[in-house]
């Protein structure tokens, strides 16, 4: 597989989910991943979450997202309803061998980060000249 993800706190906020009832949603990144042609896309939804408190991070192949949703609740104010999370959201997704990490490209828009990862052009399929018999022709490698 060349993209894996890994939320090591999915079990826990499952658990809490239970034993706290319905109402309580917990705190995510929703994403979706597909292949388009040469590169992986990610699409990270973070609505209401300021382009400046995205932090992208990439160490060997795990690439770590960051993000920070202020609280809307302060001095003064007299909350009614509160089911959108705030603070801070965190995703690693572990890149596997055949894709680009050096070449990542971030865009923001409309609360989803996009990000497009390309394959390595070495994992990429190519052709080989074959010759013989006086002529040459190419095959899928």
């Amino acid at each position: 597989m060349m993209l894996m993800r890994t939320d090591p706190f999915r079990d826990i906020d499952r658990i809490t989910q239970r034993l706290l009832g319905d109402d309580v949603r917990p705190a995510g990144m929703p994403m979706d991943a597909y292949r388009d042609g040469h590169s992986f896309v990610i699409h990270f939804d973070l609505p209401g979450v300021r382009p400046d408190s995205i932090d992208l991070e990439i160490e060997r192949n795990v690439l770590t997202v960051k993000a920070e949703r202020v609280d809307i609740a302060q001095e003064g104010r007299e909350m009614v309803l509160a089911e959108r999370p705030s603070g801070t959201f965190s995703r690693q997704l572990f890149l596997g061998e055949t894709l680009d990490a050096d070449n990542i490209a971030a865009e923001y828009t409309d609360g989803v980060l996009t990000l497009r990862v390309p394959v390595a052009e070495q994992a990429k399929p190519r052709k080989i000249n074959v010759s013989g018999g006086g002529q040459a022709r190419q095959i899928n490698a």
